[in-house]
């Protein structure tokens, strides 16, 4: 069995004016939103559910799914409208709409990618993980940092020089960003103490320390966060291209 979860709660401040009057989610892409895009990759795996967290705009994206009559998939809806939980507390909400004792794949909705999930969910699978996470080599703001193990080790926010320490061989370890694709073992709920609202990233990094959170180099050809108008651009030029 596997759930998967897609972030879709966002305020998408940043790729306004598109989000002026309707969820990032919900933000068309060479003719198909964003949203439809990620069911649609998460159905290629033949996903059993999938919880899609609401609170910008979540009317709509509950039309949205309706309408398509949830695009043939079992969905389940985690309703933060009260109160935007962030990427930790999104997931702890959701917990009680996953099938039980099953891993869950979660994917962000601005995320445009050609990265095969199936060989993913295997290699996660065969390294006995609590977490691996899909991670990149490109420029970014913030980095995790994992060793060459390929745990997790830290996090380095560069514009501020804030940085957290998960294992003393942060400073030997190799910087990768974050590509908004991770899968967790379902022991992961019973792990944490977090409340209300916080991030799964500070979730990671507290649990690294004695638990295997792993980096998967994702090195496929095709992979956007679709965040800012000028990236939305950038990759409708691109899509053409794939089968996406």
């Amino acid at each position: 069995m596997l759930n998967a979860m897609i972030f879709a709660a966002g305020l998408g401040t940043r790729l306004r004016p598109y989000t002026d009057d309707r969820p990032k989610a919900l933000v068309e892409l060479a003719g198909k939103t964003l949203l439809q895009r990620a069911i649609e990759k998460l159905k290629e795996l033949n996903v059993d559910r999938i919880v899609i967290n609401v609170h910008h705009f979540a009317d709509q994206i509950e039309d949205f799914l309706q309408a398509n009559q949830n695009f043939g998939v079992d969905i389940r809806i985690s309703d933060e409208r009260k109160e935007l939980l962030e990427t930790g507390g999104g997931l702890k909400k959701a917990s009680p709409l996953f099938i039980p004792n099953a891993p869950v794949l979660i994917y962000n909705v601005d995320v445009l990618s050609s990265l095969d999930l199936k060989k993913f969910i295997k290699e996660h699978q065969k390294n006995n993980a609590l977490v691996s996470m899909i991670m990149r080599k490109r420029v970014s703001s913030r980095y995790l940092y994992f060793n060459a193990e390929k745990q997790l080790t830290g996090w380095k926010n560069c514009k501020t020089g804030e940085v957290k320490i998960a294992r003393n061989d942060m400073f030997q370890s190799s910087p990768l960003a974050f590509s908004g694709i991770h899968l967790v073992h379902p022991n992961l709920f019973d792990l944490i103490e977090e409340e209300g609202k916080f991030s799964i990233i500070d979730l990671y990094l507290r649990l690294a320390k004695s638990e295997k959170i792993l980096a998967c180099k994702d090195q496929s050809d095709l992979w956007f966060d679709l965040g800012k108008p000028e990236q939305l651009k950038k990759a409708e030029a691109l899509i053409k291209n794939y089968e996406l």
